[in-house]
């Protein structure tokens, strides 16, 4: 009798931060507004495609926002390979809290301010958009998408930091209002591992390739 064979190699997903946008620095919520690279972002984009060249990857993926597309390009293109567009990978809907400064929202919008950062998975932002809960399970269908559409593959997907919260937390089995603390860099490189039926976490906050950037990127999540 013939032994079956055992499981594949699991599938890993490259997920990365858009480089530096204005608003970064300014820590303006961005969400769905296109917000592009600024000139410390675009060598950030430089930099990391640099650092990706080595690595074989079957497909590379953005948000369908330009500060993501504008990372993803240099990767791509590296790699020969088509920038393929996945709105699921797109920032959270902040409703009315995009364009405005967290300080800005402290002032007009105490309470609204204060029920965000409590992380209330259900809260209703001012002005419409996507609750905490909506939008992790966006978020958590998107990359099971991915996942399964390149099994046994490594795959590239460029986003931005919120998503990069909800991937942290479904990597490691993290509530949806635990506090945790963990970096969502711009440009950094964070890696999950997926067996088939559930994500781990195998690198986080990576950014060694922006050694020579010495101006370094804010660490906002907008």
């Amino acid at each position: 009798m013939t032994a079956s064979p055992g499981p594949g190699p699991d599938t890993e997903l490259v997920l990365i931060r858009h480089g530096v946008t204005a608003w970064n620095r300014e820590r303006r919520f961005q969400g769905r507004i296109d917000v592009a690279l600024d000139p410390e972002g675009l060598a950030q984009a430089a930099l990391t495609a640099r650092r990706m060249a080595a690595v074989p990857v079957a497909a590379v993926y953005a948000s369908d926002l330009s500060r993501a597309q504008q990372t993803a390009l240099p990767i791509a293109q590296a790699h020969g390979l088509p920038l393929q567009i996945e709105s699921g990978l797109r920032e959270r809907d902040f409703g009315g809290f995009e364009g405005l400064t967290q300080d800005e929202l402290l002032h007009r919008h105490p309470e609204a301010f204060r029920r965000w950062r409590a992380r209330d998975p259900d809260f209703e932002l001012p002005g419409g958009g996507e609750t905490l809960r909506v939008f992790h399970a966006r978020v958590l269908r998107a990359i099971e998408t991915l996942a399964r559409r390149h099994a046994g593959r490594t795959i590239v997907a460029v986003t931005h930091g919120g998503v990069l919260d909800c991937v942290y937390r479904i990597a490691c089995g993290l509530p949806l209002d635990a506090v945790h603390g963990v970096a969502l860099l711009n440009a950094s490189l964070n890696s999950i591992a997926w067996n088939g039926a559930a994500f781990s976490l195998s690198r986080w906050g990576d950014v060694d390739h922006l050694a020579a950037d010495a101006a370094g990127a804010p660490r906002a999540r907008t």
